[in-house]
């Protein structure tokens, strides 16, 4: 019989997968690994912000991730630097700031290691009703914008003509990105977050013939992660949180590996998701 705790970690951990999923199929397809490890490391000054004003850690953070999701919408109009730098500026500089902050504040006793690497097994009722309920508001707003989103990434200027309004859509999936770091912070920290966006989206690409069936299978194989993750913390003494992403890095592997049964599968499918990076984006 499971410990209760242990239970709640499973169930906190498969939510976080469900959603990280079909976001980190967007964030594989147009390139955007960087952007959401600036958020992710931002998520560390909103915990500052949290403690400095009293209020609500996964609120913080999410406000924290809207501002700088939306400084770097306004830095790319404006600024002559490249997006990667502009990125590379932004995720470094709050996380500075961030750990200096936490530093002046003397007052308070902070579990930094507990916010870099996250701490699953300590997650409660609340946190559980937090996830899964800012999940499942996540992937509804998605899957109302997927077909403009889509096609953005696809063809922007295709998008535009259609009147699909891409940039509106673009500023929701920023949005969405932000409370998914938010809600997500607890279970593997900041550190490893993108990540857990990343590795099951990236499997998942081998075998899927369609955006959606990859989007699927991205989830899937992130809940995966997260039960091989936490039984291997338990059974080798290891920390939850990195061992979760162990876990995803090894399926990832696994999926890459040219073994019979693979290259049947590939065999019996019409083809994968594939983007134009010629054009930026594309399928």
């Amino acid at each position: 019989m499971l410990d209760d705790f242990f239970a709640r970690a499973l169930i906190a951990g498969s939510g976080v997968a469900l959603v990280a999923g079909p976001l980190g199929c967007f964030i594989v397809w147009r390139r955007l690994a960087y952007f959401g490890d600036t958020l992710s490391h931002a998520a560390l000054l909103g915990v500052a912000m949290a403690f400095l004003l009293e209020v609500n850690i996964t609120l913080a953070v999410f406000v924290v991730s809207v501002f700088v999701s939306l400084a770097l919408l306004l830095l790319q109009r404006r600024a002559t630097l490249s997006s990667d730098a502009l990125l590379g500026l932004l995720a470094h500089s709050a996380l500075a700031v961030g750990l200096v902050a936490l530093a002046f504040m003397t007052w308070v006793r902070v579990d930094l290691m507990g916010f870099l690497f996250g701490d699953i097994l300590a997650v409660t009722r609340f946190d559980i009703a937090v996830i899964w309920l800012g999940g499942a508001c996540v992937l509804s707003i998605l899957a109302m914008i997927w077909r403009s989103l889509f096609a953005a990434t696809v063809n922007v200027e295709l998008a535009q003509a259609e009147s699909m309004r891409p940039e509106r859509s673009n500023i929701i999936f920023m949005l969405l990105m932000a409370a998914v770091i938010a809600i997500s912070m607890k279970i593997v920290g900041v550190l490893l977050i993108t990540a857990l966006l990343i590795i099951p989206a990236a499997a998942a690409r081998r075998f899927a013939s369609g955006p959606e069936q990859m989007a699927l299978l991205a989830s899937i194989i992130g809940v995966i992660a997260v039960f091989g993750g936490l039984f291997g913390s338990l059974e080798w003494d290891t920390p939850a949180g990195p061992s979760i992403v162990v876990a995803a890095l090894a399926l990832f592997v696994v999926s890459v590996l040219p073994t019979p049964y693979l290259k049947l599968f590939k065999n019996t499918q019409t083809g994968e998701v594939q983007i134009d990076h010629s054009r930026g984006t594309g399928q």
